[in-house]
């Protein structure tokens, strides 16, 4: 049944919310919270994947079957209730897509599994990246699947692997704990031959024949399915004792059955090393998909099509669209077909194109493609610039001196990168590496002119391309521009330094390859085009291991710029800059996702908020730290210095506003489970630094030292003079400037050009950490409470604590964007610019549209402004008192100013007026009694 329209949704996305779905948090549960989003003023939910995932999943990217929606969420029926509760309130739904991997299931993904079975031969063998013509013997024609705890022979040896007929549909197969492999068909006959009583020759002779097409693959799966049924007792337990692994005939035998398998079972740490098949970075559960070919794409897209044909859902999010072979190419199919798809959808839902947006990491001065016919990224540069605009620049050099002074060195985040770059290629992803040598070297041997090129001369010439590489890839051949031949010639360029002169030549070489350089012969052009793609296929990955998994947790100057999309040496920006990196996005892209908080980010929104001020207080900050590293020193064993100081800043950027600090009463339960979520989160951080430990050989004895020490923190946590009461108090002081910067983020989220995603929770307070921490249920009852029963705006500023000033702030400028859609979709937009004595601590933007005028005002680096505020009072307002601004103002633009230089605004806010004076508008007016303002002339 296809759901009446209702309401319809606006054409553009005015605000989204996303949400992540599952067993905990279905599709019926999102259902009941859409009255919530109505009310708050969203106009789409953005779900993550639902299409079906491994049993137990948290994300919904480990993808089992493309087309049912996941039964864990309440499959296709639920989804239709949440339609159909979604439409009466005018509201859409947007969906998180997957076309770049799955799980690599045995048990669960039939595609994959068909594969194991068959091989080269196997009807989805071109559905996954796998090089089946490996130069390894042992490899050739396989593919390695592993998934073994133990190296093959001591798990062989342990009696790990057993010969299962437990399923007799499923006929032999080959148990590992909890996973059942398939046999190649012609090898089950092998199995019969081991009988002892030679019962089954009649059957191996008959099964040994090459089998060909479907209808023969069934046959011979029914014959083994008879047998297992009928067979039962004495003759199968012969067969299983035959291959019993314990005894060391049964062991040869199983071996030798295992060797002739279209897989190589391994230990899962080789994968790194011999993997063939293309992986989600570097994720073995996790395999490669091409999208590119035309059945992959409509095999993995039927659902999704289906769904929007039927208007249960209004646009997608294209999931890590750089791992594709040509996301160009992708983007615009996918465009072409949702296009094509529009008018056959319900009345009213068949007027307007689907809403698309891809995830990518853009790099500081890279633009998205404006040929891929996308709306836009879903939001990380602009995530990386609101935050940046709440730096104060003059502090980087004094933290820089606070981190070199601890971590023992003077080097730059671009080293750290270089570095991280080094070990992930050629550590956890030597085996990418390695295939883009080979297809490289075997594009040498096609030419006379390149034939003495060898690997170890392409290797270097590669991984220095690649430690330089400026962005995460490139888009040759098909779609790319002068900016991929700009990045390329930048890599190369930067390779040439750290390279000797005898490699310049190679250099060059690949230089030629990895461009847009056609050869002439079409196998070596063949090769070159198999090179291009593994070579982009690689940067990709590269990039994000080594900077967002590896770097951002070696480097601590300040953790709140080690963020996803961004880069912590572009510390901090000015107005001016933010202005213009957002006016430029907006003529490109006016309608993509903004967004302050993922379920990938490292810190929540206003736990980099308020992390933030520590770049106003550089000289406290250095102070502060040198005086926890002598007491931590009195309290024995711990983290290291590097270690110690990012705890340090998690602690203080993610402190609960409500978890009290001596000498006030401690609540010790609150303690514990904050306590709890900082070792979650610095176990991963000790593993993803990759420094003192890391996820393939974790150091047990320093991840317990480090435990310890948090134990100890908190036990001492009642003393007034102990460390963790200190770093608590610390935070306290830090708290209001955070909150005031929470709110100036997110006034400026909702008044930007784009449309705004409230991640699930953001809307209150999020001090949020890194995944796990970043996707715990959300407190809806509460936020429901305080939506249902808002406090004044003078309350919701006493009580600021508790988060209802920022739901208050949403759903203010969400009803404004819903009474003014033309404002915030086609208005057009211009900064605002400061003056007066304090006019750095000032930001504003301006919004026009047939008459509408929206100003946006905010405060910012507002303890700057006032070096004594830290010590005279530990729990201010998040406000700057109005004395403190004296002339600053905001200078209207000059077609504004023209209208009516002395006119009265509209704050719409506190529903109080506001009086321009000779094109100003003075900040110990408009920021009186807000650290925001929303100013409206109609």
């Amino acid at each position: 049944m296809i759901p009446s329209p209702g309401r319809l949704p606006p054409t553009t996305p005015r605000a989204t919310a996303r949400l992540q779905l599952h067993a905990g948090f279905t599709l019926d549960d999102a259902t009941r919270r859409v009255p919530y989003y109505a009310a708050l003023g969203v106009s789409h939910l953005y779900l993550s994947p639902i299409f079906t995932a491994c049993p137990g999943s948290q994300h919904g990217y480990d993808v089992t079957d493309f087309n049912r929606v996941n039964p864990a969420l309440g499959g296709e029926a639920a989804l239709r209730r949440l339609v159909d509760r979604l439409r009466p309130e005018g509201m859409g739904l947007i969906l998180d897509i997957v076309p770049n991997h799955m799980a690599a299931s045995c048990r669960y993904n039939v595609w994959w599994r068909d594969v194991l079975q068959y091989g080269e031969q196997s009807r989805h063998a071109n559905f996954f990246d796998i090089d089946w013509q490996v130069p390894d013997p042992a490899l050739y024609g396989k593919l390695l699947l592993p998934i073994l705890g133990l190296p093959y022979g001591e798990a062989l040896a342990a009696g790990d692997l057993a010969l299962d007929t437990s399923d007799p549909q499923a006929g032999f197969q080959i148990r590992y704990f909890d996973t059942l492999l398939p046999l190649a068909p012609a090898t089950c006959a092998e199995i019969l031959r081991a009988d002892p009583h030679a019962r089954f020759e009649h059957l191996a002779a008959r099964w040994s024949a090459p089998v060909d097409g479907e209808r023969g693959r069934n046959r011979l799966a029914d014959w083994q399915s008879a047998l297992l049924r009928e067979q039962a007792g004495t003759a199968l337990d012969d067969l299983l004792l035959a291959h019993d692994a314990h005894t060391p005939a049964g062991r040869t035998r199983l071996h030798q059955l295992l060797e002739k398998q279209h897989y190589r079972l391994a230990w899962w740490r080789t994968a790194a090393d011999e993997i063939n098949w293309r992986r989600f970075f570097e994720i073995n559960e996790l395999v490669g998909l091409r999208a590119e070919q035309p059945e992959v794409f409509e095999a993995t897209h039927a659902l999704v099509f289906r769904l929007y044909r039927e208007g249960l859902i209004d646009g997608v999010r294209v999931d890590h669209v750089d791992g594709l072979t040509d996301p160009a190419a992708y983007c615009l199919n996918l465009r072409r077909r949702l296009s094509a798809l529009t008018p056959q959808r319900p009345a009213g839902l068949n007027l307007n194109s689907a809403y698309l947006v891809v995830e990518k990491v853009l790099a500081q001065n890279e633009t998205l493609r404006s040929d891929w016919e996308v709306d836009g990224t879903t939001g990380y540069e602009f995530m990386n610039d609101v935050s940046a605009v709440l730096h104060a620049d003059q502090g980087a050099s004094g933290l820089s001196a606070t981190w070199h002074n601890v971590a023992g060195d003077t080097a730059d985040f671009a080293a750290y990168e270089r570095a991280a770059r080094r070990q992930i290629l050629t550590g956890n992803l030597c085996s990418e590496r390695d295939t883009v040598v080979r297809y490289l070297h075997r594009l040498a041997r096609l030419q006379w002119h390149t034939r003495d090129l060898s690997q170890t001369m392409i290797q270097r010439a590669l991984e220095a391309i690649l430690l330089n590489f400026p962005v995460y890839r490139t888009y040759f051949p098909g779609h790319a521009t002068t900016a991929d031949a700009a990045i390329l010639q930048a890599a190369v360029s930067a390779a040439r330094e750290i390279l000797g002169a005898a490699d310049h030549p190679v250099l060059d070489q690949l230089h030629a390859w990895l461009g847009n350089t056609r050869l002439a012969d079409p196998n070596a052009e063949a090769w070159r085009l198999r090179a291009l793609t593994r070579f982009q296929q690689l940067s990709s990955p590269l990039a994000a291991k080594a900077v967002e998994d590896t770097a951002f947790y070696r480097y601590g100057r300040l953790l709140s710029r080690n963020e996803v999309g961004s880069k912590p040496d572009d510390f901090a920006l000015q107005p001016q800059a933010f202005h213009h990196r957002i006016a430029m996005r907006a003529r490109l892209f006016p309608h993509a996702m903004l967004t302050t908080a993922t379920h990938d980010h490292k810190r929540g929104p206003d736990a980099r908020a308020r992390l933030a001020v520590l770049s106003e207080i550089a000289p406290a900050w250095d102070r502060a730290v040198q005086a926890w590293r002598a007491q931590a020193s009195r309290l024995g064993p711990g983290p290291d210095a590097i270690d110690q100081l990012m705890l340090y800043q998690t602690l203080i950027g993610s402190w609960p506003l409500d978890l009290p600090v001596p000498p006030e009463t401690v609540c010790l339960p609150a303690l514990h489970a904050f306590m709890r979520r900082v070792e979650t989160w610095q176990l991963k951080s000790l593993r993803e630094a990759k420094r003192r430990s890391n996820w393939i050989a974790p150091d047990l004895a320093y991840e317990k030292t480090c435990a310890e020490f948090l134990a100890r923190l908190e036990r001492d946590f009642t003393d007034d003079d102990g460390l963790l009461a200190s770093i608590g108090r610390f935070a306290g002081t830090i708290a209001a400037a955070g909150a005031l910067n929470g709110l100036t983020q997110t006034a400026l989220h909702l008044s930007a050009p784009g449309v705004p995603d409230l991640y699930q929770g953001s809307e209150s307070w999020d001090f949020s950490l890194v995944d796990p921490d970043n996707r715990q249920a959300v407190a809806y009852e509460r936020l429901e409470h305080s939506l249902q029963h808002p406090p004044t705006w003078p309350e919701a500023l006493l009580n600021w604590r508790d988060g209802s000033i920022k739901q208050k702030l949403v759903h203010a400028m969400l009803q404004l964007r819903k009474h003014y859609p033309a404002l915030f979709t086609d208005g057009t937009y211009s900064p605002l610019h400061s003056e007066g004595l304090r006019q750095s601590h000032l930001i504003g933007l301006t919004r026009q549209h047939e008459g509408v005028t929206l100003l946006a005002v905010a405060s910012r680096l507002s303890l700057s402004h006032d070096e004594q505020a830290m010590a005279r009072d530990s729990r201010p307002l998040p406000l700057i008192p109005p004395a403190v601004w004296q002339d600053s103002a905001m200078r209207l633009p000059l077609d504004v100013a023209q209208e009516g230089t002395s006119g009265h605004w509209l704050d719409v806010l506190n529903a109080q007026t506001v009086e321009a004076h000779s094109g100003r508008l003075y900040a110990r007016d408009v920021l009186e009694t807000l650290p925001v303002a929303i100013l409206l002339k109609v």
